[in-house]
């Protein structure tokens, strides 16, 4: 892995949970927030300015994201445990191990969270973006 890519990785899992930490400073959510760890990045010499991102996503018990998007294809796949999905304009889904979750570059991620307040949660994430841009933007 060039330095580079391992770059990209960490700031995309700093992004990802140090928007879910600044959310927590202000008081919009007193959820634990995700742990993220990168799995990896790799461009796409076939599609000229687009990579993917590949994460892990951990949800303590009790755990949600803040509200955000993503600007790219996002596809979820459940590991362990069962998380509550939800994007503006759609309905909320329960997910169970082995199911999985798309939202689209100009969906807003209205919610994120962990169904169980006593067991984690633990999901893969896939994101199709444009290269360098950032994994999550917090939406207001």
């Amino acid at each position: 892995m060039h330095i580079h890519h391992s770059l990209n990785l960490a700031l995309a899992a700093l992004l990802w949970s140090g928007s879910a930490a600044a959310h927590d400073l202000l008081g919009n959510n007193d959820a634990p927030p995700p742990v993220v760890t990168p799995v990896m990045t790799q461009a796409l010499p076939d599609q000229p300015g687009k990579e993917v991102l590949m994460l892990t996503v951990e949800y303590p018990p009790g755990g949600a994201d803040p509200v955000h998007r993503h600007d790219a294809h996002g596809f979820i796949y459940v590991l362990e445990g069962s998380i509550v999905m939800g994007v503006r304009g759609g309905k909320e889904v329960t997910l169970t191990p082995g199911q999985s979750f798309h939202e689209g570059p100009d969906d807003v991620h209205t919610v994120g969270r962990n169904a169980s307040k006593d067991k984690p949660a633990k999901f893969l994430v896939f994101l199709l973006k444009d290269t360098g841009k950032p994994a999550l933007v917090p939406v207001p």
